[in-house]
């Protein structure tokens, strides 16, 4: 039986839950603030702003995302109509702005592996890594995200934004090679200062920073 060819890295998409709970597909409509210039598209990372919206999370081996963006709707200027989109288009002006964002911290999500946007093909011995993001430009044609994970760069790195939790058998190269992965987003992680207080002495002062939004104790 032929299986299908991963020709290209196509971004985050959401297939299940943690522990074999089963996704509905159900997602959040998170606000987009009129004029933001940076494209959104279907499968993009998306992180929350200081001011509740959500904007699209460019981090690579740190980020804080709050889901995944399956497209947007909002009034078009052009034609005073409803719009319902793939994509977010830069600059757009719509001050009814709204993202469909999955943003379940126990969402798991098929994710392709690559460097920029050629794929690779790795073994099943990185399962349990953590893994950076590869950022790449979405196409405008399709309105479709080009983001993958790093192949060559997975580690035990506490930053590192994804988390892979096992193969995906079908696009296998046949030589314990594959290219495509179930992932989820990582926990944020401590990072401890040391600072001296009036007193003199040293004081350790612990912050959390990366992984999900709604894991970090602190907030944005």
């Amino acid at each position: 039986m032929a299986y299908p060819t991963v020709d290209k890295p196509y971004g985050l998409q959401p297939v299940n839950l943690i522990g074999g709970q089963v996704y509905a597909g159900s997602t959040r409509l998170m606000r987009i603030v009129s004029g933001y210039a940076t494209s959104i598209y279907y499968g993009d990372v998306v992180k929350l702003a200081a001011d509740g919206t959500i904007q699209k999370d460019i981090g690579t081996g740190t980020a804080t995302p709050v889901g995944i963006f399956l497209g947007c709707t909002f009034t078009n200027p052009s034609t005073s109509q409803k719009t319902f989109s793939q994509s977010w288009t830069a600059s757009t002006a719509a001050p009814d702005a709204q993202a469909y964002v999955v943003d379940d911290p126990d969402i798991l999500f098929k994710v392709a592996t690559c460097s920029n946007t050629t794929v690779t093909f790795l073994s099943s011995e990185i399962i349990g890594a953590n893994a950076a993001l590869c950022q790449n430009a979405g196409s405008n044609t399709t309105g479709d995200s080009a983001v993958g994970i790093w192949g060559a760069n997975t580690a035990t790195t506490a930053s590192f934004p994804i988390r892979i939790v096992d193969i995906v058998p079908d696009t296998s190269n046949g030589a314990n090679g594959y290219c495509e992965y179930i992932c989820k987003f990582n926990a944020p992680y401590a990072v401890t200062t040391v600072t001296v207080n009036l007193a003199g002495a040293n004081t350790a002062v612990t912050t959390m920073t990366g992984g999900h939004s709604y894991l970090n104790p602190t907030g944005i």
